[in-house]
């Protein structure tokens, strides 16, 4: 039996504005595009979104977590220029967390807010 870790999908309030973050400010390519599901290319693991409505529609009988709930999971997207991409972010007015910063094992790392909330956190390869 073959079993990998193929995507990630996110539920989000806009998907206009997920796309314009995604697409227009971190510079994702667009996967997939159905309705309000849309798909970005990341490598091997497809990162995904969709609206509550949409997916409540897919299982009725399971309550979606409302987003104003604290998030208890992070994204992490590998850079070679943390601290243009973290500048990038900030002038296009998301909310920052934590400016470039060199950790004791040599990586940078920064951390960002996407238009729903959800922790992104921007880092060079280990």
């Amino acid at each position: 039996m073959m079993i990998q870790y193929g995507y990630t999908i996110l539920y989000v309030e806009d998907t206009v504005r997920t796309l314009t973050f995604y697409r227009d400010v971190l510079g994702l390519s667009v996967k997939a595009e159905h309705g309000s599901y849309i798909e970005f290319e990341t490598g091997q693991t497809t990162l995904a979104f969709n609206t509550r409505e949409d997916v409540q529609q897919l299982i009725p009988d399971y309550t979606i977590p409302s987003g104003k709930a604290q998030q208890t999971l992070e994204i992490g997207f590998v850079t070679d220029d943390v601290p243009t991409l973290f500048q990038k972010v900030e002038a296009a007015g998301y909310k920052t967390v934590l400016a470039p910063v060199e950790k004791p094992w040599g990586q940078v790392v920064a951390y960002v807010l996407d238009p729903d909330g959800h922790l992104i956190e921007l880092c060079t390869p280990m």
